[in-house]
């Protein structure tokens, strides 16, 4: 079988731990260059890696090498011009998280996408962990009844990123929602079935990030901080029932970090990470399900996922349709902040 042909755009972090790491594992791929905007980081990148070609100009990247796999490993505010690129030169392409800036952008590669008859994936890895299966297939059969409240947090206490461009607003479109919110909030409504969204109420703050300088994620210039720190909102689904979410880069809680979600159903509750599902009896907390420990292995089941989608397998991926919705929600979010008023989708 000839194998098929990768190209990564972005030379970061996540582009050598997460994308190449993987696709060096799988005999049916080759990595065959590697492209970004700074020759000497790139071509380093394609040294360290063992890729043997390297570019600066992705138009020629795609006129010589003609990929059938890109992954798109850039800050927020280029997905969309990457991605809809990759698409046009009929590629199915693997994007990390967010799918886009802007909601529309992100339906218009999904919709490219469908037209093209490419596959379109994003790398919203924690849906991918066991923990998540577990949960997805005992809500589908009922074990929690009617879920009516989903408590979603994607907290860090000081975890200000000091590097890349994360506390910058037009790069990234925006803080902690839009970097660790967005995650949670994808696994909470993958194991909900993706419910359509009523109406979603928020507000954001900027308290800490604008004045602390250091963290446990490095140093950043306050100065320079122009996104939230911490946001709150409550989003009402069509079917009545709340999620409630919190998410943060600096916030001054306790624990060091949160990254969970808790259902409550009429019949049972649960929570993600690691996996329990439990019930009252006559006041006494009752196990139904419980693991010790948490799946760690979610981006190469992510990452897995989407090359086995490529080679022509029926797998669940975080596709174009979902990534729309949740960018929906996502500008939704905060739209709502900034006006200070509820916004219905």
């Amino acid at each position: 079988m000839m194998k098929k042909k990768v190209a990564i755009i972005g030379g970061g972090q996540i582009a050598e731990n997460v994308h190449v790491a993987h696709y060096k594992t799988r005999d049916e791929l080759e990595i065959v260059a590697v492209c970004g905007v700074n020759e000497e980081s790139v071509k380093s990148f394609a040294e360290r890696n063992g890729i043997p070609n390297y570019y600066t100009d992705a138009a020629e990247m795609y006129s010589i090498e003609k990929p059938d796999i890109v992954s798109v490993c850039t800050p927020n505010l280029f997905h969309f011009e990457n991605v809809m690129q990759a698409l046009e030169n009929d590629c199915d392409v693997f994007c990390e998280k967010p799918p886009a800036i802007k909601a529309d952008d992100a339906r218009v590669m999904y919709e490219t996408a469908i037209a093209k008859g490419k596959v379109l994936a994003y790398d919203f890895h924690h849906r991918f962990a066991d923990d998540v299966t577990i949960l997805k297939e005992k809500v589908d059969e009922g074990m929690l009844g009617d879920i009516y409240f989903v408590k979603v947090k994607a907290l860090r206490r000081n975890g200000i990123p000091g590097w890349g461009s994360f506390t910058n607003k037009e790069i990234q479109g925006g803080g902690p929602l839009i970097d660790l919110g967005i995650h949670m909030l994808d696994a909470a409504l993958y194991i909900l079935g993706y419910p359509n969204i009523k109406k979603v109420t928020a507000k954001m703050f900027q308290k800490i990030g604008n004045k602390k300088s250091e963290g446990s994620f490095g140093k950043w210039d306050p100065t320079k901080f122009g996104v939230e720190d911490s946001l709150f909102s409550h989003i009402e689904l069509e079917n009545g029932s709340l999620l409630q979410l919190e998410t943060s880069f600096a916030l001054n809680i306790k624990e060091k970090s949160e990254m969970n979600v808790e259902f409550c159903g009429d019949q049972a509750g649960a929570i993600m990470f690691p996996a329990e599902i439990y019930t009252d009896e006559k006041g006494e907390l009752v196990s139904l399900l419980k693991r010790e420990t948490a799946d760690s292995d979610r981006h190469s089941k992510s990452m897995s996922a989407f090359v086995n989608r490529c080679l022509g397998k029926n797998v669940m991926l975080a596709d174009g349709k979902q990534g729309y919705a949740i960018q929906q929600l996502v500008e939704a979010i905060y739209q709502s902040a900034e006006k200070g008023e509820s916004v219905t989708l």
